[in-house]
């Protein structure tokens, strides 16, 4: 196919000399009829033709000269570039013979074909039930969506109602975290002023309504009874077996620093803290939020609860070390 080819120099000149020529007739024809008049009597028409003539010629060159200056681009353009259209990945669906239910791992976009280069028409959260009624020969699942045929990516389907993403266990600090950060994709088994014994007696045995393969445990109790250092490590030592066949990963988090705190003091904190993070099994990850908020800074009104932007600075560190993990 031959390129179509549009160069700018020569559009400019014609514009140019369509409007340089229509002025320069009306200036020649004003400058030219003085000369005319002067003319001696005898002159032949076909002289003063000639005359004027050459003026509209040198006006001519003025202006082409005075173009030379116009910067000049030519621009390529293929008809294949022109006619391009978007590449859409190709693929073919499987067809069930009957609707299977299936369930979103986690929070996923809906499109309107299988593959990422397709629009997103909707999303769906974590643990929502859809009908996949095929599957795609590039990982992909046809799925029922409202009125419509839609895909979801297969590493985000599952066949059994997940666990829980996130679950907090823990005390006031942890209630107030879910203030602040909210609970969307999570769950909070957790109870102002409580501890070991609350952990033990209840917290326990709600762990499995929630948290499932998949599921990613962040437990942080102690700043209530730091002298209970001994008790949390065997109970969730004990437990941490039951926790892995079940698919959860179990982070202890670091008991965080207090301020102006007349029950409780840093030195406390970090004497429980050590104690925890070397006497837990290997398989209970630590997260270190005591130096985090110690170097970060932190606000707190009464020295032991702090505000929501501490609570939302800390999360999002929780976050971070999870996903380097």
């Amino acid at each position: 196919m031959k390129n179509k080819r549009i160069n700018i120099r020569n559009l400019i000149l014609l514009s140019a000399f369509a409007g340089a020529f229509s002025v320069i007739g009306c200036l020649a024809a004003y400058a030219d009829r003085a000369r005319v008049e002067a003319y001696p009597a005898d002159i032949s028409g076909d002289e003063i033709v000639s005359a004027v003539a050459s003026s509209i010629d040198s006006a001519a060159e003025e202006v082409l000269a005075s173009s030379e200056d116009l910067s000049t681009e030519t621009i390529q353009v293929t008809s294949e570039e022109a006619g391009a259209t978007l590449e859409r990945t190709v693929f073919t669906v499987t067809e069930y013979e009957a609707p299977v239910t299936m369930y979103t791992s986690d929070t996923v976009n809906v499109r309107n074909g299988a593959g990422t280069d397709y629009d997103k028409i909707g999303k769906l959260k974590w643990g929502s039930e859809t009908q996949v009624t095929g599957e795609t020969d590039n990982g992909w699942y046809e799925v029922s969506y409202g009125d419509t045929t839609a895909f979801i990516i297969g590493d985000y389907m599952v066949t059994e109602l997940p666990g829980t993403p996130l679950v907090f266990v823990g005390d006031s600090r942890t209630v107030q975290m879910q203030m602040a950060v909210g609970s969307s994709d999570k769950a909070y088994i957790a109870k102002i002023g409580e501890g070991y014994s609350w952990f033990k007696n209840t917290a326990l045995s709600e762990i499995p309504s929630y948290a499932g393969p998949g599921t990613t445990m962040i437990i942080n109790f102690g700043v209530n009874d730091l002298a209970n250092a001994s008790k949390y490590i065997n109970l969730v030592n004990s437990n941490i077996d039951a926790w892995t066949e079940a698919g959860i990963t179990v982070y202890y988090a670091a008991v965080t620093p207090v301020g102006n705190c007349s029950s409780v003091s840093n030195a406390q904190i970090e004497s429980f803290n050590a104690r925890l993070q070397s006497e837990l099994d290997p398989r209970v990850q630590w997260i270190d939020g005591y130096t985090y908020l110690s170097q970060a800074g932190f606000s707190t009104s009464d020295g032991l609860h702090y505000n929501n932007d501490t609570y939302r600075s800390l999360y999002s560190y929780y976050m971070s070390v999870i996903s380097q993990a």
